[in-house]
């Protein structure tokens, strides 16, 4: 355990996000995703959502700031004019953990090759349909 980083974010993910530089991307997928298929590293999150992932990965993880997002979602099937309960409860999150940083829903033929490219996926044990996150990392300034 250690004092200030929320337990549900084992060794192996926080030494990926660690390992991670500007510009990569982790994926956060629901229970239902071929994350074993499609990941180039594979990190289990079984027993957790993805709102508890992503809230916990949203307090460590420095977000991108250059245009256009570095947030990104699924859409309700696969079209962003539609989204569920789940991507609501998503935007919502994210606008509170992180405000000033949208929320960008994406296609299917956007989503999952950009997953798929993705540095590491997250496979949570997310019952809900079309409940996929993209986060980009971003750079901790120089203060001072």
């Amino acid at each position: 355990m250690l004092i200030g980083i929320p337990s549900i974010l084992g060794p192996e993910l926080l030494a990926t996000l660690r390992a991670m530089g500007h510009g990569d991307e982790i994926a956060i997928v629901d229970g239902n995703y071929p994350a074993q298929d499609h990941a180039r590293r594979l990190i289990r999150a079984d027993g957790h959502g993805l709102l508890p992932m992503l809230r916990a990965l949203l307090t460590v993880l420095p977000l991108d700031d250059d245009p256009p997002a570095a947030i990104f979602r699924a859409s309700l099937h696969n079209d962003p004019a539609q989204a569920a309960d789940i991507h609501h409860q998503i935007e919502a999150l994210c606008g509170t953990a992180r405000p000033g940083y949208a929320v960008q829903a994406l296609a299917g033929d956007a989503l999952y090759p950009r997953i798929r490219a993705a540095h590491s996926i997250v496979a949570t044990s997310e019952t809900a349909l079309y409940a996929n996150v993209i986060l980009r990392k971003g750079v901790i300034r120089e203060i001072g």
